[in-house]
């Protein structure tokens, strides 16, 4: 407990950034208040979410940032391992790229992965524009390299028509990820579905359906 009460007084920007993405994953991010984080933190001072961020959207960036970047380096160990095979060489291969990693940041990164799903999911309600902005191509470069595969793989769609088929795959993965993040934090019961490594292949598979689905007449 005193190591932990020590860390968290060395690391207040972390601790906070811990507590928020928490709240805002399960109130929405208009909800919450930067004097609620403070308190939620144990900050006697409810003024130190603006000393260390300035602004609810310079936190929420910096949370978004933080996931993105650890997602992104999963996502780019799991595309570099499918290039050295000379893929990926189908959709199916692409959308696992995309959801896999995301996944597994959540069940495996206890502190910085908890609640990220459900977090974003939150932000991309409220604002993607603000998700495309922050991240500027640098920090989502890797799911934008799936993307440019899915382009090559998507044969017989128009542009227009893969162009809705991404939007539809976002909102789609997203959901479902976060749906089996919060169950999976649920402890009053047990969650078998969601845990079965099963049901992360379904999503994946039908995810790829979406996209593979053949034009419309």
């Amino acid at each position: 407990m005193t190591a932990l009460a020590t860390k968290t007084q060395r690391d207040p920007r972390s601790e906070i950034k811990r507590i928020a993405r928490g709240l805002f994953a399960e109130r929405g991010l208009r909800q919450v208040t930067l004097r609620e984080i403070a308190a939620a933190a144990g900050q006697r001072n409810l003024g130190v979410v603006s000393y260390y961020f300035g602004t609810k959207d310079n936190l929420v960036a910096e949370i978004l940032i933080d996931g993105a970047k650890k997602i992104e380096a999963r996502r780019k160990r799991y595309l570099d391992e499918l290039a050295e095979e000379g893929g990926p060489s189908s959709v199916l291969e692409v959308v696992e790229a995309i959801v896999l990693p995301a996944a597994q940041f959540s069940d495996e990164d206890e502190r910085d992965g908890a609640h990220f799903n459900r977090f974003l999911l939150q932000l991309s309600l409220g604002s993607g524009a603000f998700i495309d902005r922050t991240l500027e191509g640098r920090w989502n470069a890797g799911y934008q390299r799936c993307l440019r595969h899915l382009r090559r793989l998507m044969t017989g769609l128009s542009g227009a028509e893969v162009n809705r088929r991404f939007v539809f795959l976002g909102s789609y993965v997203g959901a479902l990820l976060a749906m089996r993040e919060s169950m999976l934090a649920d402890r009053t019961r047990a969650h078998p579905m969601w845990r079965a490594k099963a049901t992360l292949d379904d999503i994946v598979r039908t995810a790829a359906s979406i996209l593979e689905a053949p034009p419309v007449p």
